[in-house]
């Protein structure tokens, strides 16, 4: 048993293990990338500044032609004018005119979708007096508005545009009425009351 051990270290002593590898430096090929521009392009849109540009002054000489319009259809201005209603509502105050014209609507020297911003449930108001009688083309108005918001001065509008109707005919009283554009909406802004956050409200209450 001990012979077979030593020849057996003799055997692996006598081999000798050679390796034919040899190790290669693995490059990988690396693209340089295109030096990144700091540099802001100095390209302006012309189109953009012509047209700001542009807007201001169509819209202000719509403006004055409308202006001008109305001073040559109005001699005298609105309180001169017999065709005449006032209304009122919250804290808005309209003095409306009424022309025979083809249903042309100015509210301050402007076209009355653009001042009431084409919202349709204000030009609703404004419009109903003269469709319940059918006068959508029979009439120019003519508005001079202020206080309040645009809601307000809608429904100012409104009223003053049912009360003109009234100077042009007695018998529009009826339909006008029926419909209730001739009643005075009276409801304000509650006031705000003293240890109250508003009209109403009341600070919370902590027990502790």
């Amino acid at each position: 048993m001990a012979t077979s051990v030593s020849f057996l270290t003799s055997s692996f002593a006598s081999l000798s293990f050679t390796s034919n590898l040899t190790p290669k430096s693995q490059t990988l090929p690396i693209a340089r990338a295109k030096p990144l521009s700091l540099t802001r392009p100095s390209t302006v849109k012309p189109l953009v500044i012509t047209a700001t540009a542009a807007t201001a002054p169509v819209e202000a000489a719509e403006t004055a032609d409308l202006e001008k319009f109305v001073k040559s259809r109005l001699p005298g201005g609105f309180a001169a004018q017999t065709v005449i209603g006032t209304g009122r509502r919250k804290c808005a105050i309209a003095r409306v005119v009424l022309q025979e014209g083809t249903g042309k609507f100015i509210i301050n020297y402007r076209d009355a979708k653009e001042y009431l911003q084409g919202n349709p449930l204000w030009l609703q108001y404004v419009k109903t007096p003269l469709a319940t009688l059918g006068y959508e083309t029979n009439y120019d108005v003519f508005v001079k508005a202020h206080g309040g918001g645009l809601s307000g001065q809608a429904q100012a509008i409104s009223l003053g545009v049912a009360r003109a109707l009234l100077k042009v005919s007695a018998s529009h009283r009826a339909p006008l009425k029926q419909e209730g554009l001739l009643t005075r909406d009276s409801r304000v802004v509650e006031r705000k009351k003293p240890g109250l956050k508003k009209a109403r409200k009341a600070p919370q209450f902590s027990k502790r």
